[in-house]
Formats: structure tokens, C-alpha cells, sequence
């Protein structure tokens, strides 16, 4: 199991500034943090409704994950399962230019192949 959830102020991997950016990126770097994050941005939902939205994910790693992201504030357990905290939304919709220029760079970079470079 990975270590806690990256905090600022404390070293991280790739940086033992302890700078907020780099902690952020490394939690969002996580195999599977990303699509948890986005699929609770479109509804509240519980664990195994999100395993299941986040195919081939194990169990263990979704509870790990979950535990990562509440740790962090941005996912909080309610009545209605897991969902986005307020700094958890604040989140995605900070992520949304990353999201239109990554759709530019895609026009831009043409069609590919699922072997890759071409």
C-alpha cells in the first residue's frame, strides 16, 4: 500500500520542496485518483457503484484511493455515498482549462493509432 496522501508543506515524490503544487500533483498522479475524481463530479455515489463506474479497478485500491482523497478533503463519505467536497469541486473546475487545451493539443496532434508513435 502507498504511503498517505500527499499533504503540503511535506516532501513528495519528485520534490522535497513540500510546495502545495507539487503535492497536488503527485495526489493526482495516482493510478485511478483522476477518473474517481471525475466520476464523483457527475454524481454522489457508493463503493461498489464506483468500482463498478471505474472498471477493473480492485477493491483494495479503490478503498485505498478513497482513503487518499478524504485525507486530502476533497471526498467526503454522506447519506448519499461518496461525494465531492466543496474543495473537491473547487478542484475539478480548476481542472477545466487543463481539460480544453488537452482537447486542443488532441486536434492539433491529429489522429493516432493505439500502437502509438506513427
Amino acid at each position: 500500500m502507498e504511503a498517505s496522501a500527499p499533504r503540503p508543506g511535506v516532501p513528495v515524490r519528485g520534490s522535497e520542496s513540500g510546495r502545495p503544487v507539487m503535492a497536488a500533483l503527485d495526489l493526482l498522479g495516482r493510478r485511478w485518483t483522476m477518473r474517481i475524481l471525475w466520476e464523483l463530479s457527475q454524481a454522489p455515489t457508493g463503493f461498489r457503484e464506483l468500482q463498478r463506474r471505474c472498471e477493473r479497478m480492485s477493491s483494495s485500491v479503490l478503498s485505498t484511493r478513497i482513503e487518499e482523497l478524504s485525507g486530502a478533503r476533497l471526498l467526503a463519505l454522506d447519506g448519499d455515498g461518496y461525494r465531492l467536497t466543496q474543495l473537491g469541486q473547487d478542484l475539478v473546475e480548476a481542472l477545466s482549462p487543463l481539460d480544453a487545451w488537452s482537447r486542443r493539443w488532441a486536434e492539433e496532434m491529429g489522429p493516432t493509432t493505439a500502437g502509438g508513435l506513427e
